[in-house]
C-alpha cells in the first residue's frame, strides 16, 4: 500500500468526528476528496429503472433521456435500512458521526435518518434546511468545528444556529423542467417562455419558492442576479461563496458570474460546483446560484 494511503488510512482511523453527507449537497470531487467527505447517494428513478445519484447516473443522462422524448425522473429518499448500514460502516473509522440531509420540508431523508438511530448511536443527522451547497457551506462549517475539537453533539448545534444564515438560490433559464415535474402550470410555463422570464428560486425556512422573475437572456439575467444579491451588503460572511450550476454554460459566461462577485464583495474563497441529479432534475440545464452565508 502506498505510503499517502497509508497516512490517510490512519487519519481515518483517528477521527472523533467524520462529517459526511448526502449526494444533495453537490460538493465537488476535489472538495470531497480533500476533506473525506462521504457520500449517501439518493435515488433517482428514470424510465422505470432505480440508479444511484452520481454513481449509475449524472444530470447530462437525465437531459439526454428527456430531449430524447423520455419522462422526467424522479427522487427517492434514502431509506432507513440503507441508513443503518451507511452508519455502521462509517462509524468503523470515527468515534462519532455528523451526517447532512437536504431541508427535511423537502424530503423524507432526515426522517428516515432519525429513524436508524435508534438502531446505530453516536450519529447525529442534520437537517439543513437547505439544498445544494446550501448544505455544503453547513459541511465545511461543520469540518472547521470537528477540526477544532468539537463533540458530535456540539457540531449538531453549531450548524443548526448557522442554517438561518444560508442564502441559497438559483436563476433558471427555462420553466419547462418545473413544468414537465408539476411545479409550474403548462399555462405560467407558456407565459414565461413567450416572456422570457427567468424565475429566481430561492431557499426559505426550508422551502423553495420563487423570488423574483428575470427578463431576458440567462447570461444578462445572471449579471443582475448577482449585483442584486451581493452589491452594497454588509452582513455577507465574506469566508466563501459557491457558485454552482447545473451545466449547459460556456466557461466565459461561468466566469462572466465570477467577474460580477468579485466586483461586490471580497470572498476568501469562490468555489465552483456542478449541481447534481436533484436540483438538475428539477431546474434543467442553465440553472446557476450562488451561496453564501450571513453574519
Amino acid at each position: 500500500m502506498p505510503l499517502a494511503t497509508n497516512l490517510i488510512t490512519r487519519m481515518c482511523n483517528n477521527l472523533k468526528v467524520k462529517i459526511t453527507s448526502d449526494s444533495v449537497c453537490d460538493l465537488s470531487p476535489e472538495l470531497k476528496e480533500k476533506y473525506g467527505i462521504e457520500i449517501m447517494p439518493l435515488t433517482v428513478m428514470l424510465d422505470g429503472r432505480d440508479r444511484l445519484d452520481g454513481i449509475d447516473i449524472v444530470p447530462d443522462d437525465i437531459y439526454a433521456h428527456v430531449a430524447a422524448g423520455g419522462a422526467l425522473g424522479s427522487t427517492a429518499a434514502v431509506s432507513v435500512a440503507n441508513y443503518i448500514d451507511f452508519f455502521k460502516k462509517q462509524l468503523e473509522s470515527c468515534e462519532e458521526l455528523v451526517h447532512f440531509h437536504i431541508s427535511s420540508s423537502m424530503s423524507s431523508c432526515y426522517q428516515n435518518a432519525l429513524i436508524a438511530t435508534d438502531e446505530v448511536e453516536n450519529v447525529y443527522p442534520v437537517d439543513s434546511e437547505n439544498l445544494s451547497t446550501g448544505i455544503g457551506l453547513l459541511i465545511l462549517d461543520a469540518i472547521e468545528m470537528a477540526e477544532q475539537g468539537k463533540s458530535g453533539q456540539e457540531i449538531l448545534d453549531g450548524v443548526n444556529a448557522l442554517r438561518g444564515k444560508v442564502e441559497a438560490s438559483f436563476v433558471v433559464d427555462s420553466v419547462d423542467y418545473l413544468h414537465k415535474g408539476g411545479r409550474c402550470s403548462a399555462v405560467a410555463a407558456l407565459g414565461a417562455n413567450l416572456l422570457g422570464l427567468k424565475p429566481c428560486i430561492e431557499v426559505k425556512d426550508g422551502a423553495m419558492g420563487v423570488s423574483k422573475k428575470y427578463r431576458g437572456k440567462i447570461a444578462k439575467c445572471l449579471i443582475q442576479y448577482v449585483r442584486e444579491r451581493l452589491e452594497g451588503r454588509e452582513d455577507i460572511n465574506t469566508k466563501r461563496i459557491f457558485i454552482t450550476h447545473s451545466g449547459g454554460f460556456t466557461a466565459e459566461e461561468i466566469q462572466a458570474v465570477e467577474d460580477e462577485v468579485k466586483k461586490y464583495q471580497n470572498f476568501g474563497e469562490i468555489l465552483h460546483t456542478r449541481a447534481g441529479c436533484t436540483v438538475s432534475n428539477h431546474c434543467g440545464p442553465k440553472t446557476l446560484g450562488i451561496l453564501f452565508e450571513r453574519k
